[in-house]
């Protein structure tokens, strides 16, 4: 029977992906925990010896390595907040979440979230306030009241509700699991799950309690009203399959990391077995006993008959695993770089692909976009919670930004000449400026003009002190 804690079907549906994600996050480690969903036993292997192959199979961590180095292009600088942005929230940037994070770090993990599962949430939040003790914006100031953002695991969220209004999806109800901390008595600890319902001004908690017939069920523990008519969750796609849904975007290279450990395994095991000699004994009668060992000797009366001798592998099925594994890791070497080229289905060298560098338009420089955009809404949503009416702007420094500093003076110089001509308004020549980064991108170019009068203006009037 379904109850509060029963997910979406479209929740099962990203779990699969999920665990193999988690599954190399984890490393080696977590891949020998596994055991046979990832590395499975062969026909008639005996249950010590799977033991003993797992206990000793060593993961490559491409996938692992392939995330925080796809992380890393995006985050190749501190993010910097636009000049617009309020003086509450940048003082909110430097912890945004209430735990001590910068805005730059926080955004990080949030995108590593994101860039993991393919979807990661944040919910923004604001402390519950007693409105009976709080009736002036200077009492809920006292009380040290503001909003924060709190970032969400997809595993988290596994249920929502939507409907379309105006064009656009909109949520409209939210289930969110959590494990909570308990104190108890003296310094012990408990952990609590609960279910955290949220919906348009209101929000309930379910915990665990146990029913009339002693089964476990889940019970409305508390519940408030909020002041939002809307749920405040902002949330990151990197690979979006649906509405709150997404896969992982590397999942293709996990797959094949998984087919490196299974076949690194296989190919370990040959290397065990190949490089020990076997002793063959031929000549010797059906019941004769032979004692071979350092001490003891051995008699034979026709050589050409009876004997003993060591045969050694061939060395052919060696060389074919260590050249299926080559090719498997140049495969995985391709499939990591594939989001960095704004057409990735083209083949490329290894030389090549080890040189790549995130072009403009690819895979992960509209995850960088995306990104922006989520930050840009959470600051905005804060904004509104303190009655401001813009949040500000949040810019992501790539590494393809920071590759592409390099300023094209000519082209600066013909805008220049076209605009003292008279060929071109002022509004056009900005917005070309911007489009070659000599003026900040996020700013309005009706903004900039003004500030350029307007600095006109100050400086005619100091040169008229100055000769006063």
């Amino acid at each position: 029977m379904a109850d509060i804690s029963t997910p979406n079907l479209d929740y099962n549906d990203m779990l699969e992906a999920w665990d193999i994600n988690d599954a190399l996050m984890g490393g080696t480690l977590e891949m020998r925990r596994q055991g046979e969903n990832y590395l499975p036993k062969w026909p008639n292997e005996d249950e010590d010896a799977y033991k003993k192959r797992l206990s000793v199979a060593t993961l490559l961590p491409v996938y692992e390595e392939s995330i925080k180095q796809n992380i890393g292009r995006i985050f190749a600088e501190p993010t910097v907040l636009s000049e617009e942005t309020p003086a509450k929230i940048r003082e909110y940037a430097e912890n945004i979440d209430m735990e001590g994070s910068r805005l730059d770090v926080w955004a990080q993990q949030f995108f590593s979230l994101a860039f993991q599962y393919g979807v990661a949430h944040a919910l923004v939040d604001y402390p519950r306030t007693d409105m009976k003790e709080i009736r002036t914006k200077a009492d809920e100031n006292a009380t040290g009241g503001r909003p924060y953002v709190t970032m969400l695991n997809p595993r988290q969220v596994i249920g929502w509700k939507s409907k379309v209004e105006k064009g656009k999806v909109v949520l409209t109800d939210l289930r969110i699991k959590e494990v909570i901390i308990i104190d108890g008595d003296d310094f012990g600890q408990k952990k609590v799950e609960q279910i955290r319902h949220i919906m348009p001004r209101r929000v309930e908690i379910y915990r665990r309690s146990e029913g009339t017939n002693g089964e476990s069920v889940w019970t409305l523990h508390e519940s408030w009203n909020t002041s939002r008519d809307d749920i405040p969750l902002v949330t990151l796609y990197t690979k979006k399959t649906g509405f709150m849904r997404g896969t992982p975007p590397l999942l293709n290279l996990g797959l094949l990391n998984i087919k490196h450990w299974q076949s690194q395994s296989e190919q370990d095991n040959i290397l065990h077995v190949a490089r020990v000699p076997l002793l063959v004994a031929y000549g010797l009668d059906r019941n004769e006993e032979l004692t071979v060992g350092a001490s003891t000797a051995t008699i034979f009366e026709d050589r050409t008959k009876n004997g003993l001798e060591y045969v050694e592998h061939s060395g052919a099925a060696i060389e074919s695993g260590e050249t299926s594994l080559e090719k498997l890791e140049n495969q995985m070497r391709h499939a990591g770089a594939k989001l960095l080229r704004a057409e990735n289905t083209s083949t490329k060298s290894v030389d090549q692909t080890n040189e790549e560098r995130m072009q403009e338009n690819s895979p992960l420089y509209t995850m960088a976009n995306s990104l922006e955009d989520a930050l840009d809404n959470i600051l905005q949503i804060m904004a509104e919670w303190i009655g401001e009416s813009c949040g500000g702007n949040v810019d992501v420094r790539t590494e393809l930004d920071v590759s592409a500093q390099v300023f094209d003076s000519s082209s600066a110089l013909a805008v220049q000449s076209l605009r003292q001509g008279g060929d071109i308004r002022q509004i056009d020549a900005v917005r070309v400026l911007q489009a070659l980064k000599f003026i900040d991108q996020d700013s309005r170019p009706e903004e900039v003009i003004d500030e350029l009068k307007n600095q006109s203006v100050m400086l005619m009037e100091i040169n008229d002190a100055n000769r006063e």
